[in-house]
């Protein structure tokens, strides 16, 4: 039995592809065919060379030939090759599941990646099922195919996993997305272009006015097709528009780009209220309640009561500064409102201002200290609005309590030792407090005084323990312990308050007791009370101490008497069989000691003009101190042009030792190169 599912011309490919529609007649191919739409090349052997016999576009792959050959082109019954090619957009990407089943051969690749090898002579059908992640974008699925004797089939799907379980992928958000707002009909066209995604369910549209949250406005189920038309309010705001893609496991895209339509508007905003004045040295701050479709506001001033007013000026916010006002005299403001078709509102109550300043300034910020040995620090920052006060006589003041928490019914005003503040937008101050006593807790807080006396509230507080010139004592509680990574050294914590961290150092014994101390270790553990150190578990005997080190760098040495020391021996882990290395082609790299990532890799080069070209493949193998045998990672050898291979499966905590072999057509060993990593867990 013979069937074929193959597209009549690559026209009717194309058009046919957009619609979803199946054909199932044969035309030869002159080129790729459309996507989603299979190119199919049929060869008169086993290797896939020389000119394909046809060029076809297939619908499917789902073939059936018997004992014979397919149709429509002239090929041997046995021993002849298909390869079948598609190129597509997957947008977002996501999990997918691949079926493959064939009598006999079939190899299933992504990108030039192999993902399904069923490639053997067999009587029955072969099958394979892989759930695989597949990234954003375009890729190439390829599918080859080899009859050898005997009834040939073959039959290839793949489809994506549409489980909420299962499928974590968002779709890709929309783009394209326009918006056209008919003022007769007070309707807005919305046009986008459609997803790539084979798992998608549709669409949702989202409307909003500028300052408002997101509304669905396109119904409970997703839209299927790339346009909708919405009615919003014809209030005379602008609305935004965006659209999301859903998925078939419910998932929902980002929004796309947004884009807005004016609708149509002929009345002013209303009134602005709950206007205040409030007075400074040299500003009056006029502030009002924000009014729905405004987007600018007129300020008018006037010396009475009763007017005339006039413009002042103009602002987009609910906020505006008069820097013109007169100190200590009145003046009377009215606001009004323009929406964005320029129509005005009307105009707000009078409200009024004295000129007088009784607004203690903003309480400095960003308050930082620190002890070098030659007193307190105490940093600060202030708004740059506050130079014009401090240019008049404004000023701060430094309090201090004793303690690390602030105290205030124990403030002391700081007499700074040096005192100096900087710059605008920020101002920075520093003052050095040289009263304090070594050795002690601190808190300090900071304060501004305006030109005209209004002191702020005290800033936030920083607690500083003055320097001294004492190292830490002794750590407790140091231990070894073994491990397959290296040697996990522990302590506990160190009761005094100015320890910054700790150090440990790693020595060896001499043959007359002395300890030579050779390095501290370095390797970063999440643990601030533990540390890895060590490189390859070769059974060797090392002493270690830790020291606590404060914050102004005092430490005791290793070798100090008081410091507790622990000797421990290695694990060790090396493999009971020696391998010799003997690699003539080239220099191989890898990593000795690794954190984790994406596993132990070696990379090699191969460029010794006679003894590579006879090279067949690489082979990858690992200890199994289970079995007292290195053992190959991977089924077969790799592809002779490979030139690079990690260990997905090794895990942190553990030491692995590897081969790399070159292996000849005849099975033959052409080269050999032994290497270890040690994946170390730092945790």
């Amino acid at each position: 039995m013979l069937t074929r599912t193959r597209l009549t011309a690559l026209t009717a490919t194309a058009a046919l592809a957009a619609a979803g529609g199946l054909i199932t007649a044969a035309t030869p191919a002159s080129a790729a065919c459309a996507s989603p739409v299979w190119t199919a090349q049929y060869f008169g052997n086993t290797s896939f060379s020389g000119t394909p016999k046809l060029t076809a576009c297939d619908a499917a792959i789902a073939e059936n030939y018997g004992s014979g050959d397919p149709a429509g082109v002239t090929l041997p019954r046995d021993n002849f090759s298909i390869r079948w090619s598609v190129t597509r957009d997957f947008g977002s990407g996501g999990p997918f599941t691949f079926n493959a089943a064939s009598q006999d051969g079939v190899r299933v690749y992504v990108d030039g990646v192999r993902k399904i090898d069923l490639w053997r002579n067999v009587s029955t059908t072969a099958r394979k099922t892989l759930d695989l992640g597949i990234p954003a974008g375009k890729h190439t699925i390829r599918v080859d195919y080899v009859a050898w004797t005997g009834n040939a089939h073959v039959g290839f799907t793949y489809a994506p996993r549409t489980s909420a379980t299962v499928d974590t992928v968002k779709p890709l958000a929309p783009t394209g997305l326009t918006a056209a707002y008919d003022r007769a009909t007070a309707k807005t066209a919305l046009r986008w272009t459609a997803g790539k995604e084979m798992d998608l369910a549709g669409y949702r549209v989202y409307r909003r006015p500028a300052a408002t949250g997101w509304v669905r406005v396109s119904g409970a189920s997703p839209l299927t097709s790339p346009s909708f038309l919405d009615a919003p309010p014809a209030t005379g705001q602008t609305y935004l528009y965006e659209v999301r893609a859903v998925d078939k496991a419910g998932r929902e895209s980002t929004g796309s780009a947004d884009v807005t339509a004016a609708t149509v508007d002929r009345t002013g905003p209303a009134a602005p209220t709950g206007i205040t004045v409030q007075g400074d040295s040299y500003v009056n701050t006029l502030r009002w309640q924000d009014v729905a479709d405004a987007v600018r506001y007129e300020v008018h001033a006037s010396d009475a009561a009763t007017g005339p007013f006039t413009l002042l000026g103009s602002t987009s916010g609910a906020m505006y500064e008069d820097r013109t006002a007169p100190v200590n005299r009145y003046r009377y403001y009215q606001v009004r409102a323009f929406d964005e078709a320029g129509n005005a509102g009307a105009f707000s109550a009078t409200a009024a201002g004295d000129g007088v300043d009784r607004t203690p300034p903003e309480a400095p910020t960003h308050i930082t200290a620190d002890d070098r040995g030659h007193g307190v620090n105490i940093y600060w920052n202030m708004p740059g609005d506050f130079f014009q006060d401090h240019d008049n006589g404004g000023h701060f003041r430094i309090h201090r309590s004793p303690g690390p928490t602030l105290d205030r019914t124990r403030l002391t005003r700081v007499n700074c030792s040096y005192y100096y503040v900087q710059g605008s937008d920020p101002m920075e101050g520093i003052c050095t407090d040289s009263g304090a006593t070594q050795g002690a807790h601190y808190t300090y807080a900071v304060t501004a005084v305006d030109a005209a006396g209004n002191e702020s509230e005290l800033s936030g507080p920083v607690t500083v323990r003055t320097a001294d010139t004492v190292a830490p004592g002794p750590v407790t509680g140091v231990k070894a312990t073994p491990r397959r990574d290296g040697m996990l050294v522990s302590w506990a914590a160190s009761p005094e308050d100015d320890v910054a961290s700790y150090t440990v150092w790693t020595g060896v014994r001499q043959d007359d007791g002395t300890i030579r101390w050779m390095y501290d270790c370095r390797e970063g553990s999440s643990d601030p009370l533990a540390v890895l150190c060590g490189d390859l578990p070769d059974s060797g005997s090392y002493v270690f101490a830790v020291v606590a080190k404060d914050r102004w760098g005092n430490a005791l040495r290793p070798g100090d008497p008081k410091v507790t020391l622990v000797e421990a021996i290695e694990l060790d882990v090396r493999p009971s069989v020696r391998v010799a290395r003997d690699w003539p082609f080239g220099l191989v790299s890898h990593d000795t000691v690794t954190g984790g990532g994406y596993g132990p890799t070696a990379n090699w080069r191969c460029e010794n003009a006679t003894l590579c070209p006879p090279v067949a493949g690489y082979r990858a193998s690992r200890w199994n101190p289970a079995t007292g045998a290195y053992e190959p990672l991977h089924e077969g050898l790799l592809p002779p042009t490979t030139r690079t291979y990690t260990d997905t499966t090794a895990t942190r905590g553990d030491t692995y030792f590897y081969t790399l072999e070159a292996v000849r057509a005849d099975g033959s060993v052409a080269g050999v190169h032994p290497w270890y990593t040690v994946v170390q867990d730092r945790v």
